[in-house]
């Protein structure tokens, strides 16, 4: 590996492991502050940090990957993602902020939930944990995956030593200074990110010969990959079933733990606007330069007379075209994405663990300092069980991402959603939604059922036909009953808090 490379990985990884000894010196030591961060995340850091947590590896490696196999089909994709993320801060973020603070200061998911439908039998709590655990794991492990095959394509070593390598700085920092700390080093990956996905595709233009020459070298290689309609890896026409397929990924904002407790944890509702737009932003030009880097690096890898893993198109090009100092700033931004997520979902399951099993089942009455230390061991035990799985190289990066991201959608995403805007929601609908999502995914993934020669989850994404039982499950079982004492009450002060702000 060249030095330039290894001194810009260098500097990398002690400026994460810095800002996680700042955090560590400048958060609270009780757990909101460690969880949450104490409610104070200003407008630019919520926006980044969101933006980052959600991005991954994939935004580097799996977009970039299907759009050089699929052309620009892949981009329907990036048009539901950026659709779902708007209506994500307009129709959760200010809400979600003042009504975790009015249902008893809830600081997880699982807590709101118990908190919102005054749930004394705790089952909501301990179901929307394991839903967490269960799917979260696999995220993470999928992010470990990325890593693990950016070390052994870049540096040399293998993939199993990638997977440690990963996991160690992430746990290093997140060990150390919690939710701050997770929060500040996405602002900083996400602003690497950015640069880089702004950098490569330009670079790779550039050495084509120009817009006009890359697209005339993208046609001679295959004209359907500008055919928006058509998968160009099959050479077959998308049906509608297809396009609602790759848009529906939108429809998994409004359930992911990681993205909307930045909203839980911004300072004022007030803030929100601010970093709507810079989040916004950031994510329209970040999610067009990946599918530039995949579409452009096809012409130049196959210019070339290469052959290459479509997921390791990026690393390839920051590789071949850049000086080794800015070659290695390069790989720093695929490690800053694989690693802000990683360090979102380590975090957030570390808290359920805690909150929603230690504390509510084990110690009822652990003290701070105790529940930092069992978050603490929780983010170990969970980076431990993540590199195991990440052990089987057969899974891509990006059908990891889209099982987790499904299964977190429909499993909570109409959950939220009703649960901030239907007065009357019960705690037995909430119940039903919940699992029903979850099941539905669970289903759509493994049962070994085909539509036209398809698997389920080939015909039609599961996040689908889960978010809609989900939410039919929701209104019907809402209309059977009548919400728990104290709970209208509740939400009526939710909604005067709301106007107030």
């Amino acid at each position: 590996m060249a030095t330039g490379t290894i001194i810009s990985l260098g500097l990398y990884f002690v400026v994460m492991l810095g800002i996680g000894l700042f955090a560590y010196r400048q958060t609270d030591t009780n757990v909101e502050g460690y969880m949450l961060g104490g409610r104070q995340l200003g407008p630019a850091v919520t926006a980044l940090s969101a933006g980052a947590s959600d991005m991954s590896g994939w935004m580097l490696m799996g977009l970039p990957g299907a759009m050089y196999v699929s052309g620009l089909s892949a981009g329907w994709i990036a048009v539901g993602l950026t659709l779902g993320a708007l209506a994500n801060y307009m129709l959760v973020a200010p809400r979600l902020r003042v009504y975790t603070e009015v249902a008893n200061n809830s600081i997880t998911l699982p807590d709101y939930f118990e908190n919102r439908f005054a749930d004394n039998t705790r089952l909501l709590r301990v179901i929307a944990s394991v839903v967490i655990v269960v799917f979260f794991t696999l995220y993470t492990s999928s992010g470990v995956v990325a890593g693990g095959k950016l070390f052994e394509t870049s540096f040399g070593l293998t993939y199993e030593t990638g997977l440690y390598v990963t996991a160690g700085v992430v746990v290093a920092y997140t060990l150390v200074g919690g939710f701050m700390a997770v929060s500040m080093t996405d602002f900083v990956q996400g602003c690497i990110m950015f640069v880089s996905l702004i950098m490569v595709p330009a670079v790779v233009i550039s050495e084509l010969g120009g817009i006009g020459a890359s697209i005339d070298a993208l046609d001679t290689i295959n004209p359907a990959l500008f055919d928006a309609f058509m998968d160009a890896s099959t050479n077959e026409a998308l049906s509608v079933i297809g396009i609602v397929s790759l848009m529906s990924w939108g429809l998994g904002y409004f359930g992911q733990p990681h993205i909307i407790v930045r909203f839980m944890a911004i300072r004022s509702v007030k803030d929100i606007p601010t970093a709507r737009n810079i989040g916004m932003s950031w994510m329209i030009v970040s999610i067009i330069g990946a599918l530039m880097t995949g579409l452009f690096g096809l012409a130049y890898v196959t210019g070339n007379g290469n052959e290459i893993d479509p997921e390791t198109v990026f690393i390839y090009l920051s590789q071949i075209l850049f000086h080794p100092l800015i070659g290695g700033f390069l790989l720093a931004a695929i490690l800053a994405a694989i690693m802000s997520t990683i360090s979102s979902q380590l975090l957030v399951t570390s808290s359920s663990l805690t909150s929603d099993f230690y504390q509510a089942f084990l110690r009822r009455d652990a003290s701070d300092g105790e529940l930092v230390i069992a978050g603490r061991v929780s983010v170990v035990v969970v980076a431990l069980v993540a590199i195991y799985l990440a052990y089987d190289r057969d899974s891509t990066i990006l059908t990891l991402v889209s099982n987790a991201w499904a299964g977190f959608g429909a499993a909570f995403g109409p959950l939220v959603l009703f649960s901030l805007f239907k007065r009357e929601m019960t705690r037995r609908a909430a119940l039903g939604g919940m699992i029903v999502g979850a099941v539905t995914v669970l289903l759509w993934i493994y049962l070994p059922i085909e539509i036209g020669g398809q698997k389920l989850g080939d015909w039609m994404y599961e996040i689908v036909p889960g978010f809609i039982l989900s939410s039919l499950t929701i209104m019907i079982l809402s209309k059977s009953g009548s919400p728990r004492e104290g709970v209208v009450d509740t939400f009526d002060a939710f909604q005067t808090k709301l106007s107030e702000r």
